[in-house]
């Protein structure tokens, strides 16, 4: 199978993944093994490929928004079958037994996987997925609009839950990339009252046409005090902006797996039983929630295609701020006419 393999981190104006040829995975007793149709391109991705986030294992093959369809069955799996639909996400696995996991929070498990990152992810014709944590895709979602969902629409709903916020209330979303697109529409849906901070214009308008009360740039006060906000943008300095918008008794949910920095703030912002959260990766219990929401909101994001060997496009892409929604490598587009594949036996 052809793949788009990371051996080094780079940056990604380097072009740091290469277009291999590596023997098809097989799956082993509890797995699966889809022909990959499409896999969204995540921030997470970027960081990893860029080394801003430590790479567990190399060489590794990025993504972590899969959808495909069953092409092999392991020892032991029954409730699966050959050409059903699956998606992957960012947590791979969980050991099942410690505390996080008997609470129904294996997203904080110390021994959890994850896609991309512990074990080879969609940046490939195949990819193997442990069969109980495949996710079972709503019909009437085409694949390169179901990519998208599977990290950052997932990830955005569990901040809007973590974040308290009442269907009614008043929301803040800073930074509007492809988490905060998503994580709109399902506000929206609850009724509550947006207010958006990013520094683009065009996101400023997208953000409006999605039923924004109030756009704004960083550093600009809202109206209103907000009952809650969610930070998308990986930067200290948006978290402090947050608490400065937020009301006595919210939550600033911090949507990031990396931060630049937490920049000095003064305790008084803090005050008032104002709390900040880290967002730390999503349980299977909540991508199958946001999934039933995400159908009964008609939740969509805005996607740029690319071909398998243009993953290094889309993630400079993403670098340079240019994607308007979100990036997917779709593996119906043919590769580009001048692709080298390298063969390599691992």
């Amino acid at each position: 199978m052809r793949a788009m393999l990371l051996a080094h981190p780079g940056r990604a104006s380097e072009e740091p993944l290469r277009l291999v040829d590596r023997p098809d995975p097989e799956p082993s007793a509890g797995e699966l093994v889809l022909d990959v149709a499409a896999c969204a391109v995540c921030r997470t991705d970027l960081q990893i490929a860029e080394g801003d986030i430590a790479a567990r294992r190399l060489p590794i093959v990025p993504g972590h928004q899969v959808v495909g369809r069953v092409h092999a069955v392991g020892a032991g799996v029954e409730d699966w079958g050959i050409g059903d639909r699956a998606g992957v996400g960012w947590l791979g696995g969980a050991c099942g037994a410690c505390v996080f996991c008997r609470t129904d929070r294996e997203n904080l498990c110390r021994e959890a996987t994850f896609t991309g990152w512990d074990r080879d992810g969609g940046f490939a014709e195949r990819v193997s997925v442990r069969a109980d944590f495949a996710v079972r895709l709503p019909d009437g979602v085409a694949d390169v609009d179901a990519a998208p969902l599977l990290c950052g629409g997932i990830i955005g709903y569990r901040s809007l839950k973590l974040s308290g916020i009442a269907p009614g209330g008043r929301l803040g979303l800073f930074g509007f990339g492809a988490s905060a697109l998503l994580a709109i529409q399902v506000a929206r849906h609850w009724g509550c009252e947006v207010f958006v901070w990013t520094r683009s214009r065009s996101d400023r308008e997208r953000a409006t046409a999605l039923g924004a009360a109030w756009v704004g740039e960083y550093g600009d006060p809202p109206p209103t005090p907000l009952d809650a906000a969610v930070t998308f943008a990986p930067v200290g300095d948006v978290v402090v902006a947050a608490l400065r918008a937020v009301d006595r008794g919210a939550t600033v949910a911090v949507n990031a797996i990396h931060l630049d920095r937490m920049p000095e703030f003064g305790y008084d912002l803090l005050w008032g039983e104002r709390v900040i959260r880290s967002v730390a990766n999503f349980t299977r219990a909540d991508a199958q929630e946001f999934l039933a929401v995400a159908v009964a909101a008609g939740v969509r994001s805005i996607v740029e295609r690319h071909p398998l060997d243009g993953a290094n496009e889309a993630l400079m892409r993403i670098a340079e701020g240019r994607v308007g929604g979100a990036a997917v490598i779709d593996l119906a587009l043919p590769l580009r006419p001048a692709a080298q594949v390298a063969r390599v036996t691992g």
